[in-house]
């Protein structure tokens, strides 16, 4: 499809707009008025008085037009770029029946939003208002939204600049799963770079040691993510484990997270490395329990594996425990969902978070299976789950969405009280500096001011070993921001 602009250059909006309706590849093109073939088209003329802008959108030979016009005083490029997308939406709504729930709400973090403005004084009649108003967000969303905020908020706050969370990633999974686009790498290809990738990590985790007493700063929360940092052996766990306890002081950790994983990956010595580690919160991430789904999205283990890792966690004395799952899996059923969602809650883990399926380009799913997700039910599935979970005890404290998500949909942290995850709620309110080690972790440095600062480490593993030297001096900026 072809997007248009014409007088104006608002593209990243725009398209994240199309996107809400239109699952394509885009061409864009500048100060064209027409064109054949699908398209949408956005205009901005300013007048004496008056900033006037235009949509026009085309669709299968059928076309819809919007217009409106702003007060020159009120017309910045803010309100002209959000009108301009608001007559974009209208016209697709009409093209494709499409309303989708989240209406034009297109960041990430709509949460955020909303405790935004109960935080500034609204009710929850005011804060509605002021989201259905703007962005046109259904009413169903909305509540979610307004109950995720008031869990949360409670738990955001109350610590100092000094305090800080650390990201531990361990790249690694035995198989990559045919919908996945993180930097993972499969133990066949990388096992070859596991021990000097885990060395390096210890490097760079001393290193970070050192920063963190010279710049006088307390952990809160640790996670070791991934990948599946379970892919690696337990005596290779330990010796990441170890390098934490030796070179940073985690007396005042007040979560400490470990991914474990995927079944197949999780052991009764890995768990015991964990455990005596610290690590207080682990998942076990069975994504779905409908084994013809696990073949499909290539996962090497079943639903029974799934339920023993479970099982010999609770034998090891884990007693906070997190599971996956995904709504909208290619050959998925609303129906087989239910019944995973069903056995899960009958296992009581502490929190169930639930994802929806999101495809990016360097997913196989994306060439490969196309039209075959994008047809996976996974509102239903989503819904159910939104209804079902705070019912039985679970109640929504993080939310967050993503690009290319099924449906345009997001992913939901629900946790039985006294049971949320401070890290998944610090990462995504962006209230707390994250420190973050190893190939593809980010830093996420938040000044007094509120501004943001990354510093990413490489991607792949290769370039992390290889660059090692460059990216520790790289990172010396980290002195420079946080004094």
């Amino acid at each position: 499809m072809k997007i248009l602009f014409s007088g104006n250059d608002f593209k990243y909006e725009t398209e994240a707009t199309v996107k809400l309706f239109v699952p394509s590849r885009f061409t864009f093109h500048y100060d064209i008025t027409d064109t054949d073939g699908d398209m949408v088209m956005t205009r901005l003329k300013t007048g004496k008085e008056y900033t006037y802008l235009y949509a026009y959108c085309r669709i299968d030979n059928r076309y819809k037009r919007k217009a409106a016009h702003l007060e020159n005083t009120l017309a910045d490029r803010q309100n002209c770029e959000h009108e301009l997308c608001r007559l974009v939406y209208l016209c697709l709504q009409a093209l494709t029946g499409i309303t989708p729930p989240w209406g034009l709400m297109t960041g990430i973090r709509p949460v955020k939003r909303m405790a935004d403005l109960i935080n500034s004084g609204m009710n929850k009649e005011q804060s509605f208002n002021a989201l259905k108003d703007r962005f046109m967000v259904s009413d169903k969303r909305l509540e979610l939204a307004y109950m995720t905020a008031v869990n949360q908020i409670p738990l955001i706050g109350g610590y100092s600049q000094k305090t800080v969370s650390l990201y531990i990633s361990i790249p690694f999974c035995p198989t990559r799963c045919s919908y996945c686009s993180f930097v993972s790498h499969s133990m066949e290809s990388a096992y070859k770079l596991i021990p000097d990738y885990i060395d390096y990590l210890c490097r760079e985790i001393a290193i970070t040691g050192e920063l963190i007493k010279d710049l006088d700063l307390k952990i809160d929360t640790v996670y070791i993510g991934g990948g599946t940092p379970t892919s690696i052996t337990a005596q290779q766990l330990k010796q990441v484990t170890d390098a934490l306890a030796e070179n940073i002081d985690m007396s005042a950790v007040r979560e400490y997270n470990v991914e474990a994983g995927r079944a197949d990956t999780i052991t009764r010595e890995k768990l015991r490395v964990i455990k005596a580690a610290g690590a207080d919160r682990i998942s076990v991430n069975p994504q779905t329990l409908n084994n013809e789904v696990l073949k499909i999205i290539g996962r090497n283990h079943t639903a029974e594996d799934t339920i023993n890792a479970f099982l010999t966690a609770r034998e090891e004395g884990f007693d906070n425990i997190n599971m996956d799952l995904i709504a909208g899996l290619p050959g998925d059923t609303p129906e087989s969902f239910h019944s995973t969602l069903d056995r899960i809650m009958a296992l009581e883990p502490e929190s169930i978070t639930v994802h929806t399926l999101t495809i990016k380009r360097s997913a196989s799913l994306y060439e490969k299976n196309q039209s075959r997700f994008a047809k996976a039910p996974a509102a239903e599935m989503l819904d159910e789950s939104i209804k079902r979970l705070p019912e039985n005890g679970y109640l929504p404290y993080y939310l967050y969405r993503q690009k290319n998500t099924v449906e345009n949909l997001e992913n939901i942290g629900f946790a039985k009280k006294g049971r949320e995850s401070l890290y998944n709620i610090f990462i995504m309110d962006e209230t707390q500096t994250i420190l973050g080690a190893g190939c593809a972790a980010s830093t996420k440095i938040v000044q007094p001011d509120g501004k943001i600062t990354r510093i990413h480490n490489y991607k792949f593993p290769y370039e992390y070993i290889n660059r090692f030297d460059e990216l520790m001096k790289k990172k010396q900026k980290i002195y420079e921001l946080m004094e």
